[in-house]
């Protein structure tokens, strides 16, 4: 495992003129390599706003949606048949690669036993012993995806607690849960509703604070009142950019909470690529509740959340409490058989130290062959790693909380490197730069991107 930061800081800037038209040609080039995706997405546009059965899937920088075929291992085949390297997999969900043998064959030899019960399965027990082992929490709760158990988590802390408050970081990703979508005011440090939520009614903003990544004063600022029911945070920002913690930020952001009487919950649904058991388990950290979805189960859906002894405790003595009826907390499909027999097999076959191994092996190529042309190129770039999950941005030095990010985004290179890639067989993920290595990655899929990478910066500056 390696967690690591490499910087440049000579400048070296890019010709708006020349990136525009690169760009154009790409786009061009996308179009008229994918005429199977593009009558798939004129046929869509009949039947799903935005032409996807999901809106986010037009976000990738192509001027078609690619439709998938295929997906084995580290690679996806689209529509037209084209072949590509994955280094987005399913933005974390395929971690493992995708279709991993354990949990295919576990998922069909389920779907012949039924699907789901609304009835615990025998599984069960079994799985409650992997998920305790693998993760060193001894109670666990399950859902769909890890936007329900932020969602159920915030319910249970605020319940069991009695305080309103729950405090995240500006720039934070936990899915879709309204409580985390709010923004920090730069001018005056409130809490304020996110301009691209659509539909908010609700006041979420009056009970979730908002602070600086990295940044323990205001940490203990927002805490001192005794309101915040719980920190819920990334080991790092993921989703904006990858932003580390400083040396020591974890085990003093943790002491305080414990000070102010706040639980801490990590949601590490993107840093399991860290280590076996996550950041957290790695690095030793301790925290109240823990989350995972996305790759937990293999990419099947599923997520799980557990807790400590104490916590687990007043969380029965809360609903023991409360009158009879709908807790608010729980979906009808949630832990059903086929999730449980995915997630069986993926804690046994896949969250193991050799799957690991093979996974820092290729993010380790990666970060070589990426460093070697910063360094040869003088590219005032950061490239910023964690396991097996690594970010090219570009500024010049590794970023320390969201407003370093935002001040230095270059929407417009950051869409011409993903397309032009994507025209040469290599995927990244569409909302910013993150590459993910899988067990399945080889050395030639690394050197595919490297050398496509090669071709980029030849376009944009030779």
């Amino acid at each position: 495992m390696r967690d690591t930061v490499d910087r440049i800081s000579t400048p070296l800037a890019v010709d708006p003129t020349r990136l525009h038209a690169l760009l154009e040609r790409e786009r061009t080039h996308c179009l008229s390599a994918h005429p199977a995706c593009a009558a798939l997405a004129a046929r869509c546009q009949a039947h799903f706003p935005f032409g996807v059965p999901l809106h986010w899937m037009r976000d990738w920088p192509t001027p078609v949606s690619l439709f998938l075929r295929t997906a084995q291992g580290a690679h996806v085949q689209c529509a037209d048949g084209v072949d590509y390297a994955d280094f987005c997999l399913g933005d974390t969900g395929a971690m493992f690669g995708h279709a991993p043998a354990p949990v295919a064959a576990a998922v069909a030899a389920q779907a012949a036993q039924g699907f789901t019960g609304m009835l615990p399965h025998e599984i069960s027990a079994r799985v409650g012993e992997l998920l305790a082992d693998r993760f060193g929490l001894p109670y666990w709760q399950l859902a769909m995806t890890a936007s329900d158990a932020n969602r159920f988590v915030l319910r249970w802390v605020r319940a069991l607690s009695g305080r309103p408050q729950v405090l995240v970081f500006d720039g934070c990703y936990h899915g879709a849960v309204d409580d985390t979508l709010v923004d920090r005011d730069p001018i005056t440090g409130a809490s304020v509703r996110r301009p691209s939520l659509l539909g908010a009614v609700h006041n979420h903003p009056a009970f979730t604070r908002v602070v600086p990544f990295n940044d323990l004063q205001a940490l203990e600022d927002a805490l001192r009142d005794g309101q915040v029911a719980a920190l819920l945070a990334e080991p790092a920002l993921t989703n904006f950019g990858l932003v580390p913690p400083q040396p020591g930020f974890w085990e003093a952001a943790q002491a305080l909470c414990q000070r102010h009487g706040t639980l801490f919950v990590l949601d590490e649904t993107h840093t399991l690529s860290t280590g076996v058991g996550g950041w957290a388990r790695t690095h030793g950290l301790q925290p109240d509740i823990w989350v995972a979805g996305k790759a937990v189960a293999g990419g099947v859906p599923c997520a799980v959340y557990g807790m400590s002894a104490d916590v687990a405790a007043r969380l029965q003595a809360a609903k023991r409490q409360a009158p009879q009826g709908h807790s608010g907390i729980g979906t009808t499909l949630t832990a059903n058989a086929l999730a449980l027999a995915a997630l069986a097999a993926a804690l046994q076959h896949l969250h193991t130290p050799d799957t690991y191994a093979a996974m820092q092996r290729a993010a380790d190529m990666l970060q070589a062959g990426l460093n070697e042309r910063l360094h040869t190129h003088a590219l005032p770039w950061t490239l910023t790693r964690l396991g097996a999950r690594m970010e090219l941005q570009f500024l010049p030095d590794p970023p320390r909380n969201a407003d370093e990010v935002r001040a230095h985004a270059q929407p417009a290179l950051q869409a011409c490197l993903h397309l032009f890639l994507l025209n040469r067989g290599v995927l990244l993920t569409p909302f910013h730069g993150m590459m993910l290595c899988a067990p399945t990655t080889t050395d030639a899929d690394v050197a595919r991107l490297l050398q496509a990478f090669d071709a980029w910066l030849a376009a944009l500056f030779d």
